[in-house]
């Protein structure tokens, strides 16, 4: 064991708690309320003081608060982030995998990867930077309609890349927390990494406004927790028939959501290509490239193919950019159906 892991300070371990040993039935009887989980002496609380770290070496004198609720979210106005509760104890994230296929944040990189996201929305809250005329004319309108769902453009450069799916182009909110995640995190090399691209100029702005607030007490200091978990009476079942329930309708046309998600419904150009035209064109170079890349049977592969193509047509979308970019997004798209469907989930759509 090296000097620097003898040093290290040990990983705080939970609190014992007697609805652990529960099977997962009883669990869901229970009330958020007599959980008894706070943010201290969870796992949770170490990742909180790291970021505190990182903004305090940038010279950020704001500490977003951070409280227990069901889901991951930011209030408007609120300095403070909202962690979901599963991830205060390890018998919840088990029992969030096992029923949603996936317990977002439930690993330490992607749980820093989130919390720096939602830190770039309190720290916009706390100093009201989306007010500032340069905030709003690199990043767009904060009081913009947030969409349901969004256009994604792969390709792009005007956008930086941190929680993936191109969660930055879904709204100048999450334009500016995404850049702000890239611009906080340790070595992340954004000035080479980002040299040649339009988003520089948004790292840019976010790093002149960090500058500007530099060491400044932050003008909003709202402490307010929305929705804790504390006083939250709902039992464990009915939060996740609620989410099983909302999710319902994008299972039910998982193909759908994300072909448009990715395509659009009108022709962007003259001469544009209608999708399914594309994908017939290239569908055997498809299926081959992602059967052999996920080790699945071409068949299976076929079937997803010549299922985004019929709901494609249906659809009536057409591709924008170049051809070349097209059949890339449309093998991004196969591969992602394909490995989620073999493994029996669903995608979750950033919405």
């Amino acid at each position: 064991m090296t000097r620097a892991a003898r040093s290290r300070p040990p990983r705080p371990r939970p609190a014992r708690k007697a609805w652990s040993r529960l099977s997962d039935d009883e669990l869901l009887k229970l009330r958020f309320c007599d959980l008894g989980l706070t943010v201290r002496g969870s796992p949770i609380e170490r990742s909180v003081r790291r970021l505190y770290a990182e903004l305090h070496a940038r010279g950020i004198r704001c500490q977003p608060h951070v409280w227990l609720s069901e889901e991951w979210f930011t209030p408007d106005g609120v300095p403070g982030i909202a962690v979901p509760f599963y991830l205060a104890h390890p018998r919840l994230t088990r029992l969030e995998r096992r029923l949603m296929t996936q317990a977002e944040g439930g690993n330490s990189q992607s749980f820093m990867r989130i919390l720096r996201h939602e830190a770039g929305h309190a720290i916009d809250n706390a100093y009201r930077l989306r007010r500032r005329k340069c905030w709003r004319e690199v990043f767009g309108p904060a009081s913009q309609r947030y969409p349901l769902r969004y256009t994604a453009r792969p390709a792009s450069r005007r956008y930086v890349h941190h929680l993936g799916d191109w969660y930055a182009q879904a709204h100048p909110t999450e334009d500016f927390a995404e850049t702000f995640a890239v611009w906080l995190t340790p070595r992340s090399a954004w000035r080479v990494r980002y040299a040649d691209w339009p988003a520089m100029r948004k790292l840019l702005l976010v790093d002149q406004l960090m500058a500007e607030v530099h060491d400044r007490a932050p003008p909003v200091r709202n402490r307010a927790r929305i929705e804790p978990l504390e006083t939250n009476r709902r039992t464990l079942g009915e939060h996740y028939r609620r989410k099983l329930a909302h999710y319902g309708q994008y299972r039910r046309s998982t193909i759908d959501v994300l072909l448009q998600w990715m395509f659009s419904a009108e022709r962007p150009r003259r001469g544009a290509l209608r999708v399914a035209t594309l994908l017939r064109a290239n569908q055997r170079a498809l299926i081959e490239g992602v059967s052999r890349e996920l080790g699945l049977t071409r068949y299976s592969v076929r079937e997803i193919a010549r299922a985004m193509i019929d709901r494609s047509d249906a659809l009536q979308l057409y591709t924008s950019g170049d051809r070349r970019d097209a059949v890339h997004v449309a093998r991004w798209l196969l591969q992602r159906l394909a490995s989620l469907y073999s493994q029996g989930e669903t995608p979750h759509m950033p919405l």
